[in-house]
């Protein structure tokens, strides 16, 4: 039914509702859940107020109230008292009706987040009641994420609290029918429904909250799973692929004559995983996660080396032209040396060598191509592509990866890799579709690099510290930030952070880099310093994939606290790629939240990839994962939170496995309650392969 229509809306606060939070039925706002719970049961004394506190509810008197500024910084400042202290609270909007509403010597309830403010305490735009014994607020109440427009037009979290009631009061909720099986309900004891989003919105309790805060967890991510497996289920039954049932003389040859070093454990174990998904007659859907430096590129190229043993060519495609040059330069220094033919292709490839890599694509004569996303024109057609390897792939559209598949009858098999660890939990769900291998182990001989955290004021033992690195002979990078809302004011920073480079190390060469640079000229300043012809490169993040310099020791990324984990991540795995120690450090301003100094001092504690991943989710969500945004998690938890839920995730699979093992086309009586409930929620068929 339309919100309009509910007591305490009318067609003007639906019209609110439905553009600041796309609210716009019974049903939507019944599932607009509160984001957390204050318990307005107690009452705290000014007294107590210390340090950084929640929101927390006072009683008392103002004694006096005062306008300040003009037009737009006009403010309402009142002082309130309980007798133990005083507290002062802020308006910056409603001025005048405010203060016509309020009186000294009346005793109110007031409610909201204090602050420090010079000597003392403030509060900015508290909740204001005035207090009766009878109409109090008791226990849990949920608080409501809100716009600024909504508060402003007197749409508090209060008063969509008591709209959420008048909705729970009405006879539409109390018949609310079932959406999970008896015997799943029984068995996990969930609340029912029904007591579930009553108990969301109006907590009888805290135990009855944390009931219904998983009933409604478990069933979010019970059909997400469901939806997943059930298309995963279909879609393998029907997706042939090649077999490569041999494993031969190329094979063979490189891994005893050309591999240099021996392969690692977890090489060898992702290798024998990939192994056996080739020969098994499906078509390979893997993803390969590994830090920076462990050793992807060499189980792709061996991947690629069964494949051409099978007589079938293989081909890998990167993000960027200095990307796949390097994977070029890699492995057809490797490969060449068991005689087999690699050719690069890229936008800047020219005429002649183009024609040359069509006609023997089609000949055969070419084995490996390495290239950008010039290899998936139409006018680049393989002999016999049995494998396809995509390289930090989240930075590839759907479309784009798509037209690999179709480079053959028969869609080649896919090794996706990315060096951006995927926590487990988001790896069940955005890549719920891959088969996931992880290269958990670095190659021996290598060292971690050492993070260290420094404030401005430290600046000149900065500089010293890079001046001793560039003596030893190593170069460096020198970050700085390129945020786009501030695009004008970083490039500024980055060019007088450049000039001060020169004039601080003046017998050094320093190249220069940014993305806003023409392809040409940044491929030039690249090179200067890959070549050990510069030894600073000051840079955006545009360093952040495909730079390989084993000779640079050390990573300085200016103002650090403006980058989020991940990045940071992948910018200090640019150093530590040679044998020598190196470092990063972490440059940033002395006055820092907490969450900013929780973010930096995950980076100076560990080198794991997957447990930054792992914090980088809990502090960001995972809508804002490096990658996951750009490529369309398809789903919008309302309830569940992947970073904090895995054990309910993994409850949810392990149920949903269950379902499927017993009734696979869901046509049982229960069955067929969850398919309706997967149509309902999933209106718009969700093709989870093309979400990796």
């Amino acid at each position: 039914m339309d919100l309009q229509y509910l007591t305490g809306v009318g067609p003007k606060r639906a019209e609110m509702l439905a553009k600041e939070l796309d609210l716009h039925t019974f049903h939507d706002l019944l599932h607009y859940y509160p984001f957390r719970y204050i318990d307005r049961s107690k009452v705290h004394r000014i007294s107590e107020i210390d340090g950084e506190m929640p929101y927390i509810q006072l009683r008392g008197r103002f004694i006096t109230f005062t306008q300040a500024g003009e037009g737009a910084r006009k403010r309402l400042q009142a002082l309130f008292t309980d007798g133990t202290g005083t507290i002062e609270c802020v308006w910056f909007n409603r001025v005048k009706s405010i203060r016509e509403s309020l009186k000294t010597g009346v005793e109110y309830l007031i409610f909201g987040k204090p602050a420090p403010f010079g000597h003392h305490y403030s509060i900015a735009h508290p909740e204001v009641d005035v207090f009766k014994p009878e109409t109090a607020p008791q226990g849990l109440m949920g608080v409501y994420n809100l716009t600024d427009k909504l508060r402003n037009r007197q749409v508090s979290s209060r008063v969509l609290q008591k709209i959420v009631k008048n909705l729970l009061n009405t006879p539409a909720v109390q018949r609310i029918g079932e959406t999970l099986p008896q015997s799943i309900i029984a068995s996990r004891r969930l609340m029912p429904l029904n007591e579930a989003l009553i108990n969301i919105h109006l907590p009888g309790s805290i135990q009855a909250m944390q009931r219904a805060q998983l009933r409604l967890k478990y069933e979010e991510l019970f059909y997400l799973e469901l939806n997943i497996l059930r298309y995963i289920k279909g879609s393998s039954e029907k997706r042939a692929g090649f077999v490569f049932s041999r494993v031969g003389e190329n094979f063979h040859s490189f891994y005893n004559h050309v591999l240099e070093f021996p392969l690692t454990d977890a090489q060898k174990r992702v290798i024998r995983e990939i192994r056996q998904d080739m020969g098994s007659g499906k078509q390979m859907n893997r993803l390969l996660q590994g830090d920076v430096g462990s050793g992807k590129t060499i189980v792709a190229l061996m991947t690629m080396l069964i494949a051409i043993d099978n007589g079938f060519q293989a081909c890998i495609m990167a993000p960027t032209e200095i990307l796949a040059t390097q994977h070029f330069e890699t492995i057809n220094a490797l490969a060449s040396r068991i005689g087999l033919n690699v050719a690069l292709l890229t936008g800047s490839t020219r005429k002649r060598e183009r024609d040359t890599i069509h006609q023997q694509l089609l000949s055969g004569e070419l084995n490996i191509l390495v290239g950008t996303h010039a290899l998936i024109e139409d006018t680049v057609q393989f002999r016999n592509l049995g494998m396809a390897v995509i390289d930090e792939q989240h930075r590839f559209g759907v479309a784009q990866r798509a037209k690999l598949w179709k480079k053959n009858t028969t869609p080649p098999h896919v090794l996706v890799m990315t060096a951006t660890p995927i926590p487990r939990t988001l790896a069940m769900t955005v890549y719920g579709d891959l088969d996931v291998s992880v290269i958990d182990q670095l190659p021996p001989g290598r060292k971690p690099v050492t993070t260290i955290m420094r404030y401005d004021k430290d600046r000149e033992w900065m500089y010293h510290f890079v001046g001793q690195e560039l003596r030893k002979g190593r170069q460096a990078y020198i970050v700085y930030p390129l945020i786009e809302e501030n695009e004008k004011l970083d490039l500024l920073a980055l060019e007088e952070g450049y000039e001060l480079i020169k004039e601080t190390f003046p017998h050094y060469n320093v190249a220069y880099v940014h993305g806003r640079m023409k392809p040409a000229e940044k491929d030039h300043q690249m090179e200067l310093f890959a070549s050990h012809k510069s030894h600073i490169l000051v840079a955006t993040t545009v360093i952040e994939v495909g730079v390989n310099v084993p000779n640079a020791s050390i990573m300085v990324i200016e103002n650090a606290e403006r980058f989020g984990l991940s990045q940071l991540h992948q910018l200090r795995g640019r150093v530590g790629r040679g044998a020598d120690q190196s470092f990063c450090v972490l440059m940033t301003k002395h006055e820092l939240s907490r969450e900013t100094r929780h973010r930096l001092e995950v980076m100076t504690s560990t080198n794991d990839g997957f447990v930054v991943a792992e914090e980088d989710m809990k502090l960001r969500g995972p809508g804002d994962m490096e990658g996951t945004q750009q490529s369309g998690i398809a789903f919008n938890l309302k309830v569940a939170n992947l970073a904090q839920d895995g054990q309910i995730l993994q409850m949810a699979r392990d149920d949903a496995e269950d379902v499927l093992r017993n009734d696979p086309t869901l046509s049982s009586p229960e069955g067929q309650l969850m398919d309706r409930q997967i149509h309902e929620l999933f209106n718009k068929q969700v093709n989870w392969s093309q979400i990796s």
